[in-house]
């Protein structure tokens, strides 16, 4: 796999993710044609050196819960990020998939 090559995919399909919107790791993933590398989609977030235009605050687990290790920031952070820009959260403190989850690729 070419790492730089796949991040660059990421990154790019991640700037697609609209406002007030997530998508899960696994999803980005199947989007860029490499359907069992949300792992590797993790990663490349993690890494993201454009933070502010990339959102990676939008990709979510796919039970809609947030990453522990969230780069930019913590658990709080991104939560903050995301209810900022009218994300719905569960009672349980996971996003509401069903509400905001983009619909691309699904």
């Amino acid at each position: 796999m070419d790492r730089e090559g796949f991040f660059e995919r990421v990154y790019a399909m991640v700037e697609q993710i609209p406002r007030g919107m997530v998508a899960t790791y696994g999803q980005i993933a199947r989007l860029i044609g490499e359907p069992r590398r949300a792992r590797y989609v993790g990663f490349a977030l993690h890494a993201n050196p454009r933070p502010g235009i990339v959102p990676c605050h939008r990709v979510v687990f796919a039970d809609g819960s947030l990453c522990e290790g969230f780069a930019f920031g913590g658990i709080d952070v991104q939560r903050g990020l995301l209810e900022e820009e009218g994300v719905r959260f569960t009672p349980t403190g996971k996003v509401d998939l069903a509400a905001c989850r983009w619909p691309a690729g699904i």
